[in-house]
């Protein structure tokens, strides 16, 4: 049976660290969606959450300098795990998004680079 790691998010970016690796630009962001549903009561609720995402520069990615916090983006990709240990010893394990496509939607509603979402 065939695998499938695929998301594709669209929320407000928070914080943006831009890298450069030999000639290549990475891009490393946090990204909130937000989900809106009525609780119990009644009463609106708003459940944020937050996402790692990690862009390399190339084919169909915008100008990462254009990134910036409260950007609204686009962002579609794969989902990956990190191991790394603390400075004390532990084990953490941290989930990001391996963007393959990046883009920033607009006030108009229109996405930056060409291609369609």
């Amino acid at each position: 049976m065939e695998q499938l790691n695929k998301i594709e998010l669209r929320g407000n970016v928070g914080n943006v660290r831009l890298q450069t690796v030999g000639t290549n630009e990475a891009v490393h962001f946090s990204l909130a969606t937000n989900y809106a549903y009525k609780g119990k009561d009644g009463t609106p609720v708003i459940e944020t959450t937050w996402h790692n995402v990690v862009a390399w520069s190339g084919k169909g990615m915008p100008d990462f300098r254009k990134i910036e916090k409260g950007a609204f983006v686009y962002v579609s990709g794969r989902l990956r795990c990190q191991k790394y240990n603390t400075a004390d010893g532990v084990e953490k394990q941290i989930y990001e998004v391996l963007a393959n496509r990046l883009a920033i939607i607009e006030e108009d509603g229109n996405p930056q680079p060409a291609f369609g979402i």
